[in-house]
C-alpha cells in the first residue's frame, strides 16, 4: 500500500509540473562557437625571442538556454555555457509600474559597444570597457532606470584576517534613446572593512560610467569612457601588471587604484553578407603614494561573413599591448566560427 502511495503522489507531482511547464512559453536557443588563433607574443624591453602559437577552442560563452513567458506578470530565462556553467537564472514579476527581477543575470554596471572576438568575445571588456559581469542580484526596473543589490567583491591582497560588509553593492543605470543617438550612464558603488595586521580599515570602490551609440544609415559609431576608484570591486580591470589594480595597505593607510578608461569603435554594413568594423580602447590604473601607473591598450580590424541566417565567421586582426616593461604584446590574427540555433 505504502508503494502504491508514493507511485501515486510521483505521477500527480510529475503530472503537475508537465501541466505548469505546458501552460509556459518556453522558447529554446543555443549558440555554438570555435575560434581559431595564430599569436605573437613578445615580452616587452626583453632580448627573448617572441612565442608564437597556434589554438583552437570550443568558447567558453558558446551556450544553450531558454526565454519562459508564463504570464503577462510573470516571466524567467536560463541559460548555461560550457562546463556546465550557469550563464543567467532568473525570474522576473512585472507589478505594473515596474519590474522586480531575482536572479543571476547582467549587472546595471555593464556596456557592449564592442564586438571584438578575439579570446573568447572580449569585446575590449578590460581594455576600455565596462563589464561588470553576470551577479546574483535583486533588481528593479522603472522604465529605462535600473537598480540593484549586488554581491560585495573583497580583495584578496587586503584579507589580512577578518573582512566585513554591512550593506550590498549598489548599482545604477539610465538609457536615453535620442534616434539618431542612444545614450547610457551607469555607476556602482561599495563598502567594506579589512582586518590587516590588528588594525581595520574601509576599503571603498566607486566606477561610473558614460556610453553613447550613434547609427548613420549602414553605419555606427559607438563608445564609452568610465572613471573609479578600486574599479576591480565592480568591474574588469586587469592591465596584467601583479596586484595593480588591487588597493594595498602601507604606512598604516589605504592606498587606493584610481581608473581611468575609454574605447571607440566605428563600424558599418556593407551587404547581407558583410559586415566590417574597427575598435581602439585603453585603461590606465595608478596606485596612490607610489607614483605607479599601469596601462593596457587593445586595437583591431575585423569583418564579420554571414553564410546563411544564424551561420557567420569573423575574421579578425589585432593587437594588445601591456605599454610597460615586462609585460606582454600580443599581435593575433584568426576567426571565430559561430553558429546559432
Amino acid at each position: 500500500m505504502k508503494k502504491l502511495i508514493v507511485m501515486v503522489a510521483s505521477l500527480a507531482l510529475v503530472a503537475s509540473f508537465a501541466m505548469t511547464a505546458a501552460a509556459a512559453d518556453w522558447n529554446f536557443y543555443g549558440s555554438a562557437r570555435v575560434n581559431t588563433w595564430w599569436t605573437d607574443v613578445e615580452t616587452i624591453g626583453s632580448s627573448a625571442a617572441s612565442v608564437e602559437d597556434f589554438a583552437q577552442a570550443l568558447q567558453g560563452n558558446s551556450r544553450i538556454g531558454a526565454n519562459v513567458k508564463v504570464s503577462d506578470e510573470l516571466s524567467g530565462r536560463f541559460e548555461y555555457g560550457t562546463g556546465v556553467n550557469v550563464r543567467l537564472l532568473y525570474g522576473v514579476w512585472n507589478f505594473g509600474a515596474g519590474s522586480f527581477l531575482v536572479g543571476q543575470t547582467y549587472t546595471p554596471l555593464n556596456m557592449f559597444y564592442s564586438n571584438q572576438v578575439f579570446g573568447s568575445d572580449t569585446d575590449m571588456l578590460n581594455t576600455g570597457g565596462v563589464y561588470g559581469g553576470r551577479q546574483p542580484v535583486l533588481q528593479l526596473q522603472f522604465g529605462s532606470f535600473k537598480i540593484a543589490a549586488v554581491a560585495v567583491e573583497e580583495d584578496d591582497s587586503l584579507v589580512g584576517g577578518t573582512v566585513e560588509a554591512t550593506i550590498p553593492a549598489i548599482e545604477a543605470s539610465y538609457s536615453l534613446s535620442l534616434d539618431p543617438v542612444s545614450l547610457l550612464i551607469a555607476g556602482g558603488y561599495q563598502t567594506y572593512e579589512t582586518n590587516v595586521a590588528g588594525l581595520t580599515y574601509d576599503v571603498d570602490a566607486w566606477v561610473l560610467a558614460f556610453g553613447a551609440s550613434a547609427n548613420f544609415g549602414a553605419f555606427y559609431l559607438k563608445g564609452d569612457i568610465y572613471f573609479g576608484q578600486n574599479p576591480d570591486n565592480l568591474i574588469w580591470s586587469d592591465t596584467g601588471a601583479s596586484q595593480s589594480d588591487e588597493p594595498t595597505v602601507a604606512g598604516g593607510v589605504v592606498n587606493d587604484v584610481d581608473a581611468f578608461g575609454y574605447l571607440l569603435v566605428v563600424g558599418g554594413k556593407i551587404n547581407d553578407m558583410f559586415a566590417v568594423e574597427a575598435g581602439y580602447g585603453t585603461a590606465t590604473t595608478e596606485l596612490d603614494n607610489t607614483n605607479t601607473d599601469n596601462d593596457i591598450t587593445a586595437y583591431y580590424v575585423q569583418a564579420t561573413i554571414t553564410m546563411a541566417p544564424g551561420v557567420f565567421v569573423v575574421p579578425e586582426i589585432g593587437v594588445i599591448d601591456g605599454d610597460e616593461s615586462g609585460e606582454s604584446e600580443t599581435t593575433y590574427f584568426g576567426a571565430k566560427w559561430q553558429i546559432n540555433f
